[in-house]
This record gives structure tokens, C-alpha cells and sequence, in this order.
């Protein structure tokens, strides 16, 4: 066990909590927002030999955008030394990577308010030394965040460990209780501004970073957009709106989302609302596509797609599908239009992106571009050309 170094603000309030009580747990709350100021609440993320790769993409998500947490470190031992930022996209952001918790704290100088667990396993499960650092991390009187499918505050001794050290565990993907969850209703037809769905054709392809790039693309043009997370990064994140849409119970899925949608529209009357997508519509391990689709009835679709990846993640002998086949299943499966593709460029030159937007763009008769490196202007204009009467909004708020 290390020394328990003091805390940087072990008075600080936490937030009331916002997801119900579990027989064992006491309460659970994310941190407040600080208005505009940066988060006052500090983190360190987890993410042992996975940071900047698929399964890290929770922790890759917090480096790029948090609205909750100002990120301290991330420990992952492959990559120690290394600046996070210049790992993720060859920029520096002063977010350092360590070797493990002693070197995290080191470098910190006092115990950080939280300990995010930023691996996405398949499994969603712990593995035993993964158990242990956490045991550790709570005895140094660090909150512990977990969007694991394994809910800390079911397990009796976290819950003993985080009451004898005076500490909250929050697991973002518990849904609210069955009693409370919702069925679809038909309200989405009350929401007038255009609903666009950012999905995929894989899953940790980038759909959640392009829909927050795209959201953050239209507030600066003018337009007033609202993002809705439904996985449990972008709640990390802060996302205002949001469901982990795959720990809740199918029959519910898309009345959730639907109930979810419908009051960011009366919380904030947009112009527009951006749907983070999960999985992808064909491939046969997730059936989240679906109900997005059921439950946004979105009047667009951006598709994220990844050329430079030969096979499905996790799926060695499942091939990528063409962008157009899966254009085709998803304006075949619901009353929509797909009207963007945006390319993951993982394993690709610059060059080779600029060639696949000339490829797909001909193919498929869609405006195509790279999120994170081309400008996010084309982002705008693949949404104004889809939605043509947005242009007068703009002109209006302009």
C-alpha cells in the first residue's frame, strides 16, 4: 500500500446523486460541471497497455474531451513517458502517461479526486489485478468511476472498502431501476429539429469523437446542437444528455432513447441533435444500431467507416463491409437517409484518406470526410447541404 499523500480537495461537495441507490450502495453521483471554467474535479485513467488502441477508447475519449474531469495522468506501463495528446494525435497536451499508480501519484503531488477505469473490454468484466489496483486506489481515498458491465457497487467488498474510506463508486452504466425505465411512446414526432445518428460499421470505429467534433462544428457555426451519449463514455465525459443504451433491457432501449431525446429538445430547443451511434447495423454481436434507429427515428445519418481495417474488432474472420452495403441496410431498415460518410483513418497515410474521400464520394454520391483531419467546416456543410433549411437558421442567428 502506498503513502497516503493529502488530497487535493477532499472537502470539495459531490454532486447529489443522479442514478438510484443499489441494496448495498449508499450513493453514487458523477461530479459537477464548473461552468465554462476548467473541471475542478481532478482524475487519473487507467488504461494498462490499451491507451491510444481500440479497447483504451474510453480513456482515448477522456484525453480528447472532458467536461468533468481535468485529466492529471493515464497509466499505462507500455507507453510510459510519452505525452497522451501525441499518442492519440500527434499533438501535445501536457497529459503525461506513467507506469503505474505510484508513478501517477508521484507526479500528481497529492491523491487526484478520482480514479477513472478507461478499458473497454468486450468482457466488461475486472481481471484480478485489475481488482487489486482498484481496492488500492479506494484505500488512498480516490473516488473510483467504472462503465464496466460489472457494477462495483454490487460487489460487497468495494462497497465495504469505499464506506471504510469515506469514498463513492460510480458505475456509469447502471441503468435507472425497471419500475422507472421507459417504452417508446411515438413522442419523437414532437421533436422537430433534424435528428442526425452517427453510426458505423464496426464498433470503436470513432463514431462518439466525430459526434462530438460534429457538435461542437455546429454550436460554432451558429447552430444550437445538443449531443446525445448513448454509451458510457460520452456520459463520462460529461454529455448532458445521455444512456448507456446497452446495459438496458431491450424491451426499454428505445423508449429511452426516445424519452432521452425528447427532453434535450425541450431542455434546449436546438436547431439540431447529434445521436452517438454504438456497434454497427449488420454486425451480428450488437444489437444496439437497431434500436438507435428505433428510438432517434433520425432524419439523417452520418457513417463512420474505417478503410485501412481489413476485419471487425475482435472478429478476425468477419470481414468490413463496404460503406455502401451498410448505406443500403440502414436506409433499408429505417425511414432515413444516409447523408455523410466519415472515414476513421487508423493504419492510413494522409494520402490515402484524401484518396478514399475521392473513392467513396463517387461510390456512394455522399459528401465524405476525416473528422479529425480535414476541417471540421466540411462537417457543417455535409449537415446545411442535408438540411437545407438549417441555412436560414444560421442566417437568422447570425
Amino acid at each position: 500500500m502506498y503513502l497516503r499523500l493529502p488530497s487535493a480537495s477532499s472537502d470539495a461537495p459531490i454532486a447529489d446523486p443522479i442514478r438510484p441507490t443499489t441494496k448495498y450502495a449508499k450513493s453514487v453521483a458523477l461530479p459537477e460541471r464548473n461552468g465554462n471554467s476548467p473541471p475542478a474535479a481532478t482524475a487519473i485513467v487507467y488504461c494498462e497497455a490499451n491507451f491510444g488502441a481500440i479497447d483504451g477508447k474510453t480513456a482515448n475519449g477522456l484525453v480528447r474531451h472532458s467536461e468533468l474531469y481535468t485529466i492529471l495522468s493515464v497509466i499505462d506501463s507500455e507507453k510510459a513517458g510519452h505525452d497522451a495528446g501525441m499518442v492519440l494525435d500527434e499533438e501535445p497536451n501536457a497529459i503525461p502517461i506513467c507506469r503505474d499508480l505510484a508513478d501517477a501519484l508521484s507526479r500528481a503531488g497529492h491523491v487526484p479526486d478520482y480514479f477513472i477505469f478507461g478499458l473497454a473490454p468486450s468482457s466488461g468484466m475486472l481481471a484480478p489485478h485489475e481488482r487489486r489496483l482498484v481496492h488500492e486506489a479506494i484505500g488512498l481515498g480516490m473516488h473510483i468511476v467504472s462503465g464496466l458491465h460489472e457494477f462495483l457497487n454490487d460487489d460487497p467488498a468495494f462497497v465495504a472498502a469505499s464506506e471504510a474510506n469515506n469514498v463513492k463508486l460510480i458505475d456509469v452504466r447502471r441503468p435507472r431501476a425497471k419500475k422507472d425505465l421507459r417504452t417508446f411512446s411515438g413522442r419523437i414526432g414532437e421533436v422537430t429539429c433534424p435528428r442526425i445518428a452517427v453510426l458505423g460499421t464496426d464498433c470503436a470505429i470513432g463514431k462518439r469523437t466525430t459526434a462530438t467534433i460534429m457538435t461542437r462544428a455546429l454550436n460554432a457555426s451558429g447552430l444550437n446542437t445538443v449531443m446525445v451519449g448513448t454509451g458510457q463514455t460520452c456520459l463520462m465525459q460529461g454529455a448532458r444528455y445521455g444512456i448507456a443504451l446497452d446495459a438496458i433491457p431491450s424491451q426499454f432501449c428505445a423508449g429511452e432513447l426516445e424519452a432521452t431525446i425528447v427532453e434535450a429538445f425541450e431542455g434546449e430547443n436546438p436547431d439540431v441533435i447529434i445521436v452517438e451511434g454504438q456497434g454497427a447495423l449488420s454486425h451480428p454481436a450488437y444489437s444496439t444500431s437497431s434500436f438507435i434507429l428505433r428510438g432517434s427515428c433520425p432524419d439523417g445519418v452520418v457513417l463512420q467507416h474505417a478503410p485501412g481495417r481489413p476485419t471487425r474488432c475482435d472478429f478476425p474472420l468477419m470481414a468490413m463491409p463496404a460503406p455502401a452495403t451498410e448505406i443500403n441496410l440502414i436506409e433499408t431498415f429505417a425511414d432515413t437517409k444516409v447523408i455523410g460518410l466519415t472515414i476513421n483513418h487508423e493504419h492510413m497515410t494522409d494520402a490515402e484518406v484524401s484518396a478514399a474521400i475521392t473513392l467513396y464520394e463517387y461510390e456512394c454520391g455522399i459528401p465524405v470526410t476525416d473528422a479529425l483531419t480535414r476541417s471540421p467546416d466540411r462537417l457543417v456543410e455535409m449537415v446545411l447541404s442535408a438540411f437545407p433549411e438549417l441555412k436560414r437558421e444560421f442566417t437568422v442567428g447570425a
